[in-house]
Parts: structure tokens; C-alpha cells; sequence
């Protein structure tokens, strides 16, 4: 009996000696291939492969962001007319040169600088200005469609008058130089409360652009005054009956 306790013992001791040896060497022999939080992985092991294209679903969940442009913020609108100027006396040079520097004097400001008369800030009938902007988009049939959202609010000036106020809001999609969308809207507003800002939301749900590649469209919305002035067609058409002629 006492031979087989013995016996016992050291077969135990054989079994335990080798399990941590096994263990020892699959320990010494991770490289990170199988790395359930044990080893450390190999630091000259290279980086996995990035992948630089955009997945279909991200393309499908893009939404270009709306910004404003500097400038695009504040639109004012101001009285009409210009200041009267005093009468001049015929033949006599130096009330001329009064009359000169009067009208000089009422077109300058309270630091001396000249005062533009159509953007005179004491002539401000209205001043509106754009608070926030926003968009939702759907994907389909190969095109991207915007439904962009300007708030602002419209505030008395010193010359208010109760009556309709227009605002040249444009609206862009841009892809780099290329301009996808634009379009200037005459968005009108009617004010009468004198002691009150006027709320309000404009809103263009016809943005229709192509569908994009990658994430790198650029929404704009903001006020516009640089209206294109409209051309004379009837010059032309004179220019050519006279060609025609000779």
C-alpha cells in the first residue's frame, strides 16, 4: 500500500510539471495571431489595411451641412432719398463753398466719415437677420434632395414703417468650384408690431443635386443683394436689323 501512495504521487507531480510547461510554451509562442488578452502582440507586426472608400450606407445617411457665408447674416433695409441740400446764390463763390461743405457735413457721420445715403444706419427702416439654419435629405433614383430651413427675425429700425419686408435669400450646393444648385428667392415678410422683433422661417424644399461619390458637398443659405442687373435685349436685336440692312 505504502508503495502505490507513492507511486501515485509522483505520477501527480509528472502531469503538473508538464501542463506548465505546455502553458508556458504557447505563452512564448503568441505572436498576437491569437490573442485572447494574455500576450502582447508583435510591435514589428505591419497596421491592417485602411480602406479610404465610403460605404454605400454612409453615402445614404449624408446630409451636407448648411453654413453661412461672411456677410450673409444681416440684411438691412433703409428709407429712400437723399438729404436736401441748401440752395445756392447765384454768383457769389463763397456761399458756394458753404453750400458745399453743409451738404459735405450732412452726409458724414458723428466720426467725420462719410456716410454712404443709400446705407445710412439712421435711415434703417428694418433690420432682419438670420439666427439658424438647418436641412433634411432623402436619396433616390440617383439624386440627393435638400430641404433647407432658414430662422431669423426681422427688428424695427429707427424709421420703421408697418409694411411688407423683402429679403434676397439665396440658396447654393456646392461640389468644389462647380456650382450644383442656386437659386435667389425675394422672400417677403410682413412687420407691424414697432416694439417687437418679427419671427420667421423660410423654407426651400426643391434642392436637387446629384447624388454624391464621397462626403464633400457644401450647403450655403444666407442673404444675397448682388442681384444681377438685367440686360437690354432690344439693343441687341437693333445692332443686328441694322447689319442686316447694309
Amino acid at each position: 500500500m505504502a508503495f502505490y501512495s507513492v507511486n501515485r504521487r509522483f505520477v501527480a507531480g509528472l502531469a503538473l510539471a508538464g501542463f506548465m510547461l505546455a502553458a508556458a510554451g504557447c505563452q512564448s509562442s503568441d505572436n498576437g495571431i491569437l490573442d485572447f488578452g494574455f500576450g502582447k502582440k508583435d510591435p514589428t507586426a505591419p497596421p491592417p489595411p485602411q480602406n479610404p472608400q465610403v460605404l454605400a450606407s454612409q453615402l445614404r445617411a449624408y446630409c451636407p451641412k448648411v453654413t453661412l457665408r461672411d456677410g450673409t447674416a444681416f440684411f438691412n433695409t433703409y428709407a429712400k432719398g437723399t438729404a436736401a441740400k441748401p440752395k445756392k446764390k447765384k454768383g457769389d463763390a463763397t456761399a458756394d463753398a458753404e453750400a458745399e461743405a453743409a451738404a459735405a457735413a450732412a452726409q458724414a457721420g458723428s466720426n467725420g466719415v462719410p456716410v454712404d445715403p443709400n446705407r445710412d444706419p439712421a435711415k434703417i427702416i428694418y433690420q432682419a437677420s438670420i439666427t439658424d439654419v438647418t436641412r433634411d435629405c432623402t436619396h433616390e433614383n440617383g439624386q440627393l434632395t435638400m430641404k433647407i430651413a432658414v430662422a431669423g427675425k426681422v427688428v424695427p429700425g429707427p424709421l420703421f414703417a408697418p409694411g411688407t419686408v423683402t429679403m434676397p435669400i439665396r440658396v447654393a450646393v456646392q461640389h468644389g468650384p462647380d456650382v450644383l444648385y442656386s437659386q435667389l428667392h425675394q422672400y417677403q415678410v410682413q412687420v407691424t408690431d414697432p416694439s417687437a422683433a418679427t419671427q420667421f422661417v423660410f423654407t426651400d424644399a426643391n434642392v436637387v443635386v446629384p447624388e454624391p461619390t464621397a462626403t464633400d458637398y457644401q450647403a450655403y443659405a444666407g442673404y444675397d443683394e448682388n442681384t444681377p442687373a438685367a440686360t437690354d435685349k432690344s439693343k441687341g436685336k437693333r445692332k443686328k436689323r441694322v447689319a442686316a440692312t447694309n
